[in-house]
């Protein structure tokens, strides 16, 4: 029954998106300088996993397992997030604190962030290939509203963030943003560093 899928969907793409990761704590940052910033983030995200999803479909998903192409993937996304995760540091202590971290706009942060994380690639050739597996059983249509509310359930939890982030730099002004942008700045060079230590050790 499509229905008892679509709610497993929900399930598992709430368990998937509610835990920490480099999008979590972008879209926290961000959020602290616009309340809709969620919104793009998932959005940019929805970009790069429909056409995921349709690759994965006609079995794109074998090569993402290649041992060569996880490891480059992990180590590039590493190297992103440190360079991202720097620069939210060095952004702290910026008396125009308002007018920093705008080198890439939400949506591009979310398309980038998405490519760049071995996690998400690897979800999707395991938990999501068995999910649009369910779904095709169902046609077309059965696909098309696996990926409305799988991407669903992504943009409420982004929105939900950025619009919290955004009241909560509001409410108690710079000090918190730079709290925030401590807090994200350390939280993507540690997913840095498990990118690259996660892909190194796939090697010995």
């Amino acid at each position: 029954m499509l229905l008892s899928f679509l709610l497993k969907t929900v399930i598992i793409s709430l368990s998937g998106v509610m835990a920490p990761g480099p999008i979590t704590a972008v879209t926290v940052s961000k959020g602290t300088q616009q309340p809709h910033s969620g919104a793009m983030i998932a959005l940019g995200h929805g970009m790069v996993e429909l056409p995921l999803m349709l690759l994965i479909l006609i079995g794109f998903g074998q090569f993402l397992e290649i041992t060569w192409v996880k490891v480059f993937i992990g180590i590039v996304g590493g190297l992103f997030l440190f360079k991202m995760g720097i620069g939210l540091l060095k952004s702290i202590s910026n008396t125009r604190i308002n007018q920093v971290h705008q080198q890439y706009t939400p949506l591009q942060a979310g398309v980038v962030l998405t490519i760049a994380n071995p996690y998400f690639l690897i979800w999707w050739v395991t938990v999501g290939a068995m999910l649009i597996t369910g779904a095709y059983q169902f046609g077309l249509w059965g696909l098309v509203a696996f990926f409305i509310v799988h991407w669903s359930c992504d943009f409420l939890w982004l929105y939900f963030l950025s619009s919290l982030s955004f009241k909560g730099g509001q409410f108690f002004g710079k000090r918190l943003q730079q709290i925030i942008f401590a807090f994200c700045g350390v939280f993507l060079l540690f997913f840095s560093g498990k990118f690259i230590y996660d892909a190194m050790a796939i090697f010995f």
